[in-house]
């Protein structure tokens, strides 16, 4: 390794530094050390020094806030993601599933299917501060970007419910098909789709005159729905097939399959539930219930480029604000996965309720 003379002589190595916004952890500052050629314009003691520093520090993730919904103990555990332990407990209506943020990160709504309503948690205060109405037995549902409406699938009744936060009322049901489930709100706000489980199909409805445009047929049992970033695509989990379809919002059919296989894992317990998209559509992460995996998917190639080996029957999963983890909730063994996206492996599991099934993360 050359050495930066420090014009008193004395000298110290000179160490590379990455580019601005470059992400390197520390092997690959390690190995940059060994192999570089010194920085020409290291030349004092107090630049060498800030140089060392950034090769041994790793800029610490965004501190996270992540909450998890736990049907069988009708409660929500807050974990905090600095130091990955449960800190809060926080009691709700019966079998708690589907979770979101409101759209100020101030409220956490949950679906209480038992209760047949949307509890409103308070960040600050961490309780119950008011409930909504949802229809019956509500599972999943979604936000509208404009913080004012739900949209909530009601299993028993064939219908989305569309609620108005402000009034506290349902406005309108929209009649979908058998057991509606996973409900998505485009990037815009002008379009909602929902999976009916049933019918085996996405149903596409006008977010304003809440009109049926369009109906998809995809595989068994379609789960989550989420549509990409640029809201030209969308992306349906099938439980019973164990893949997922990709639909083109404009032409309103499937374009693209992904289909799952873990060696010595049985096809028929390879099923696609919950599934997330990275900001940049580069990535998404489908979860695979009995299977115990996570699939890591190539978006452009459709191609799956690992399995993350996570608790017992996983079903739904949140990235971190930076998208540098990935949390998943277990439902068979209680706990919450923690996979390290930039060392892609699962680096923790922590024990919440009994029963998890979906999680929010706020920043």
């Amino acid at each position: 390794m050359r050495e930066v003379n420090l014009g008193d002589g004395g000298t110290v190595p000179a160490l590379p530094l990455p580019a601005c916004g470059e992400r390197v952890g520390v092997r690959g500052r390690l190995r940059a050390l060994k192999l570089a050629e010194p920085a020409p314009d290291a030349r004092s003691l107090h630049g060498c020094v800030i140089a060392l520093a950034s090769l041994l520090f790793v800029t610490p993730a965004l501190a996270d806030t992540i909450y998890v919904s736990n049907e069988q103990d009708n409660t929500i555990s807050v974990i905090d993601s600095a130091s990955l332990s449960v800190t809060a407990t926080i009691e709700v209506g019966r079998r708690p599933r589907g979770i979101m943020l409101s759209p100020d990160r101030r409220l956490v709504y949950v679906a209480v299917g038992d209760d047949d309503r949307i509890d409103i948690v308070d960040r600050a205060a961490r309780k119950v501060v008011g409930s909504l109405p949802s229809g019956e037995d509500p599972e999943a549902f979604a936000v509208h970007p404009d913080g004012r409406r739900l949209f909530v699938s009601n299993e028993n009744e064939n219908r989305v419910s569309v609620v108005d936060i402000a009034a506290g009322k349902i406005v309108i049901e929209i009649r979908v098909g058998s057991e509606p489930e996973g409900v998505a709100v485009s990037p815009d706000g002008n379009l909602v789709v929902n999976t009916s489980e049933s019918s085996s199909m996405v149903h596409v409805i006008d977010a304003a005159s809440y009109r049926m445009l369009a109906s998809v047929l995809v595989d068994a049992r379609p789960r989550s729905a989420q549509f990409t970033s640029d809201g030209k695509s969308i992306w349906v989990s099938s439980e019973l097939r164990g893949t997922v379809s990709v639909i083109d919002v404009a032409a309103r059919k499937i374009t693209g399959k992904v289909a799952f296989a873990v060696p010595g894992i049985a096809r028929e317990n390879i099923q696609a539930v919950g599934l997330v998209l990275t900001r940049d559509g580069t990535r998404a992460f489908v979860a695979l219930g009995p299977a115990n995996r996570v699939a890591e998917i190539d978006t452009r190639t459709l191609k799956v480029t690992r399995y993350y080996l996570v608790g017992q029957r996983v079903w739904q999963l949140a990235l971190s604000s930076d998208e540098k983890r990935l949390y998943t909730a277990n439902g068979n063994s209680g706990d919450v996965s923690v996979i390290d996206l930039e060392a892609r492996e699962v680096v923790k599991s922590i024990r919440v309720g009994r029963s998890p099934w979906g999680l929010a993360v706020a920043p």
